[in-house]
């Protein structure tokens, strides 16, 4: 299969979803450049293979009596050569814990792997989710005592981190926006301008995609998230998320400007940064390399 026939079913698979599930709370692509740098690629012959892979998410509410509450999110990527290797699933829910999504998603891929391997395959993901995914909970929250169980986890606080990438953030004003928004909310984290421009704030949930919805309503070339850490914290008290955070504040780093507007940042600077706070595995998630 050619890299231009795969692109093409990826496109017609991303249509199914969007016709099958046309509101936003079910699937949503969350990277809308790559989508159309996609069919771009598909639509021309010259055109060059599409810079990033699409990402989207896909919401399942399980068919489990007394637990209307539960719902499962599927933060899927296309790699390239979807569907020759299979796609990039995480499945996310506030119900489970860490051990539970390792179990979950493990068992996911080697449906997948058995069952789909060469062929589309985010509807059968999907369902298998909706089947099975329910039964990774606690045990409690499948028997009668289910509503206590929703109402104890309604008052459990989940703790958010996110890794923003644009194409560059060169503009002040968005920059001092992106900082008092962060101390507005509370969020720490911190800002390297220029280009590339990483972004990553951490805090609530609730606060960290406050903070996204108004940041990508902004003018941007490309902006998207990298990856998210979600963290379900029982009870969730303000000790319990300072123990959380790999930052005091959010600021505003810039590593050795250079280039011919003084615009590119040394990224083995940025390493050694994130390296300290604990986060080196992000390097190779936004640049594709191993940091040194």
């Amino acid at each position: 299969m050619t890299s231009r026939e795969e692109a093409e079913i990826q496109i017609s698979e991303l249509d199914l979803l969007s016709s099958m599930f046309p509101y936003e709370e079910e699937f949503i692509v969350t990277d809308q450049v790559a989508l159309a740098e996609l069919k771009h690629y598909v639509e021309n012959e010259s055109a060059e293979m599409p810079s990033s892979k699409v990402q989207f998410m896909l919401n399942v509410k399980p068919e489990v009596s007394n637990a209307s509450m539960v719902e499962f999110s599927m933060a899927c990527a296309l790699p390239f050569k979807y569907p020759t290797v299979l796609p990039e699933i995480t499945v996310r829910s506030s119900l489970l814990s860490r051990s539970q999504q390792i179990h979950l998603n493990s068992d996911l891929k080697t449906y997948l792997m058995q069952n789909c391997s060469g062929e589309p395959c985010m509807l059968s993901a999907r369902e298998w989710v909706k089947d099975h995914a329910a039964a990774y909970i606690d045990k409690e929250l499948s028997s009668s005592s289910v509503t206590t169980s929703t109402a104890v986890q309604s008052e459990d606080i989940t703790f958010t981190r996110l890794w923003i990438y644009s194409h560059h953030i060169y503009n002040k004003q968005k920059r001092k926006n992106i900082i008092d928004w962060a101390k507005e909310l509370s969020l720490s984290g911190f800002c390297m301008p220029g280009k590339p421009g990483v972004v990553c704030v951490e805090g609530l949930q609730s606060s960290c995609e406050e903070f996204w919805s108004r940041v990508r309503k902004l003018t941007w070339k490309r902006i998207l998230i990298r990856h998210r850490e979600d963290v379900s914290l029982e009870g969730g008290g303000h000790a319990d998320i300072q123990k959380q955070r790999k930052f005091s504040t959010l600021e505003e780093k810039c590593f050795d400007a250079h280039g011919a507007r003084g615009n590119h940042m040394d990224l083995g600077q940025l390493y050694r940064f994130l390296e300290e706070k604990g986060c080196a595995n992000i390097f190779q998630m936004y640049f594709g390399v191993e940091g040194h």
